[in-house]
């Protein structure tokens, strides 16, 4: 084969294997957990071995994981990350999450099919949203979009021992002016092997602004 051949035949050999690799970056990866007490904010039981911890994904550099601006729609993800470091499963099929502001406003995690509706109708949010990121707000919602929605969530109802299980929830903070400072992220509903539950959780958001790590 001529070298001029050669050449040619391994340019285009190059670009059939890159293009499915630029197709595949550009589906959701969710990331991959740390232990919960690495992260800035975080509480850890002692006694029960269980950490939990919050990561808000609230500024641009974060949020390129989604190709959903869930900014621009008034929603904030926080990726929930519990590490059982005990010697038996924990239960969390009856979690509950609050994200408490410091004006005292209550924000519980909202559905998939109440994410769904908004992304279909973004002219039903007519409050802005007090994340400070550049967006332009997207109509519709394909099913890539539903995919990402799905696969990024927190789904785990129990963590083995010595495990962590990770997953994004997602509140609706459209309206909230100061949402992030001074807020705390309460967590019930953790319960041991027996079904007893455990003290609650209370994460200080604080701890992750104030994190010289933080973008």
């Amino acid at each position: 084969m001529p070298a001029s051949r050669r050449v040619r035949f391994r340019f285009v050999l190059a670009l059939l294997v890159a293009a499915p690799l630029c197709f595949a970056a550009k589906n959701f990866v969710k990331p991959v957990a740390k232990t919960a007490i690495n992260y800035p904010a975080h509480d850890f039981h002692r006694d029960e071995k269980i950490s939990i911890a919050a990561d808000p994904y609230d500024t641009p550099e974060k949020a390129k994981i989604f190709s959903v601006d869930f900014a621009a729609h008034g929603f904030l993800p926080i990726y929930f990350i519990v590490t059982n470091d005990g010697d038996q499963p924990v239960s969390i099929a009856k979690l509950e999450v609050t994200l408490i502001t410091a004006n005292h406003s209550k924000l519980t995690p909202i559905s998939p099919a109440d994410l769904y509706r908004r992304l279909s109708n973004p002219q039903s949010n007519t409050r802005p949203s007090p994340i400070p990121l550049p967006h332009k707000v997207k109509t519709g919602i394909t099913k890539k979009d539903m995919d990402e929605i799905e696969s990024s969530q927190f789904e785990a109802r129990a963590v083995e021992p010595h495990t962590t299980q990770s997953g994004f929830l997602f509140f609706d903070v459209s309206g909230i002016s100061s949402l992030l400072p001074g807020a705390n992220i309460d967590i019930t509903g953790v319960a041991d092997a027996k079904g007893n539950e455990l003290m609650y959780y209370e994460i200080a958001v604080d701890k992750y602004l104030s994190a010289p790590q933080n973008p």
